[in-house]
């Protein structure tokens, strides 16, 4: 089943709810950066954001220095943003309470 890029219009709308999103200068992902504490909580939450990643069979590009995590979302079989990335991109805001 192909994956459908979102339009512009549709990128537009889910960033509005997504405020603490940003769309990557291509267009064609999202962006966040995350701050913790310390490792140990920036490692907790990738642990949570992997178990939550894999229930949705999509998974994010992501990076973790210290108390830092980067998470970057795109479809690649849509070539770039697609609803699954908004879904997952909420649910992670979700565990962050």
């Amino acid at each position: 089943m192909a994956v459908a890029q979102l339009t512009e219009a549709e990128r537009h709308a889910a960033l509005a709810e997504l405020s603490q999103w940003s769309l990557r200068a291509d267009g064609l992902a999202i962006e966040r950066r995350f701050e913790f504490k310390d490792f140990s909580e920036a490692f907790a939450f990738m642990a949570r954001v992997a178990l939550l990643a894999e229930t949705q069979d999509h998974h994010p590009e992501w990076s973790n220095v210290y108390n830092r995590v980067a998470i970057t979302l795109t479809t690649h079989d849509a070539g770039g943003l697609s609803a699954r990335d908004i879904k997952l991109a909420k649910a992670i805001d979700g565990l962050l309470g």
